[in-house]
């Protein structure tokens, strides 16, 4: 059976039969030049041997890219231009630095677009508290996890086709049953429905989307986040805690004794480097912190660890917060070896941006690197916004300044 497979290669019409007789001959003739060249004493005759050994060997090249050429345009139709950057993934790419990625929301996601083009062992590990919008729907309706923030990220690691990610991204309008709600949201969440389990949903969509690294849970257990704020009073669900009147005091988890997932503590393990943010304090990074073994884990890492400041205060969140503020808050909720490198921005937003946040109570971040210094902790100033339509980091600087930073530390050590 296998012998009449292997005869199928020399059908009609599978373009790879002449190609293959190509190759064999630019072999024999290289055979051939070579004998001629050992046997034959008359110059002459040795001239004409290398002719014969220049032409085989551009027998052979023609023969053996236009056989690879056959496979590729079968493997990856519409694709073959594609190839040069699968194998720069495969092979550079997979030598990366290890990099684990904590938070969630958009600036997460925003981080793992720059840093996906440096390196593919990136592990982002994402928090499950969101209550709001779209997940939180699901999360009543379905009884699952909510899948937002994992959407995201799996979308900035996409290595699939453009439109896949569109696709994942579109989010259904007004007038029907599934307003609000993204594609992405739902195909992970039928998914799970399909599997029986939420990771292994995150697994196979990861496949789907062909991401560069893996995107998983901080814990696959049902949490929900409860802020104390400074009044007394107490907010329950991260939706509600920015609504909030009184500044937040300090952030709860329940349950309290929540497991953190398998993956998570491994690549903490494994890191070369680990990232805190950039994303909401309280509600985006705070979470994944708060599960007791995780942040343990970061405090007797041996990895690089950062944390990127926001370039921008949340209303109800970080009213006022210096980067310095944002930091002492992490400490606070953990322990002091939580980072060693805070990065800030010292780049200067626009007027007009200034007057759009300014609408929404939300201002730039003042970097008081000096407070940083004096709190023992390394400050990295650098101009890393993108203010095209919002002020957001700009994934591709924000991510050479870790890489560099990451190369450099790594030598040293």
């Amino acid at each position: 059976m296998k012998i009449l497979k292997a005869f199928k290669w020399l059908y009609p019409g599978m373009w790879v039969k002449r190609w293959i007789l190509l190759t064999v001959f630019g072999i024999i003739m290289i055979s051939m030049g070579f004998v001629m060249v050992i046997l034959e004493q008359n110059p002459g005759n040795k001239t004409y041997a290398g002719v014969i050994i220049i032409t085989g060997i551009l027998s052979v090249i023609t023969g053996v890219k236009r056989i690879i050429k056959s496979f590729v345009t079968i493997l990856l139709p519409q694709r073959e231009d594609e190839l040069v950057d699968k194998v720069y993934q495969k092979r550079i790419l997979d030598r990366g630095p290890k990099i684990v990625v904590i938070g969630g929301g958009t600036g997460l996601s925003t981080l793992l677009h720059g840093l996906k083009e440096y390196t593919s062992n990136i592990t982002a590990i994402v928090t499950v508290a969101d209550d709001g919008g779209s997940s939180g729907r699901l999360r009543q309706d379905f009884d699952i996890l909510p899948p937002g923030d994992i959407r995201n990220c799996l979308v900035a690691l996409a290595d699939a086709e453009p439109l896949m990610g569109r696709l994942f991204q579109f989010r259904f309008g007004e007038g029907t049953e599934f307003s609000g709600h993204s594609f992405g949201n739902l195909f992970i969440t039928a998914m799970s429905k399909v599997t029986g389990d939420f990771d292994a949903a995150i697994k196979e969509s990861s496949k789907v989307l062909a991401i560069r690294g893996r995107v998983v849970p901080s814990t696959l257990d049902k949490i929900t986040l409860m802020a104390e704020h400074i009044d007394g009073s107490e907010t329950v669900g991260e939706s509600q805690i920015p609504k909030a009147a009184s500044p937040v005091k300090r952030i709860h988890l329940r349950p309290v004794n929540c497991k953190p997932t398998d993956e998570a503590l491994d690549a903490i393990k494994r890191a070369d480097a680990i990232i805190l943010g950039p994303g909401s304090l309280y509600t985006s990074i705070m979470p994944n912190l708060l599960i007791g073994k995780i942040y343990q884990e970061l405090i007797s890492s041996k990895a690089i660890k950062i944390y990127v400041c926001n370039v921008m205060t949340q209303k109800g969140e970080t009213d006022d917060y210096k980067a310095s503020d944002h930091l002492k808050a992490i400490i606070t909720h953990t322990a002091p070896g939580i980072v060693e490198y805070c990065i800030v921005n010292t780049a200067k937003i626009p007027d007009e941006m200034l007057k759009k946040y300014k609408e929404e109570e939300s201002y730039p971040v003042i970097p008081d690197s000096e407070n940083i210094r004096k709190m023992k902790y390394k400050a990295i100033e650098a101009h890393i916004i993108s203010t095209e339509d919002y002020v957001r980091h700009d994934a591709v600087k924000l991510a050479r300044i870790i890489i560099d930073l990451v190369t450099s530390l790594k030598r040293s050590r």
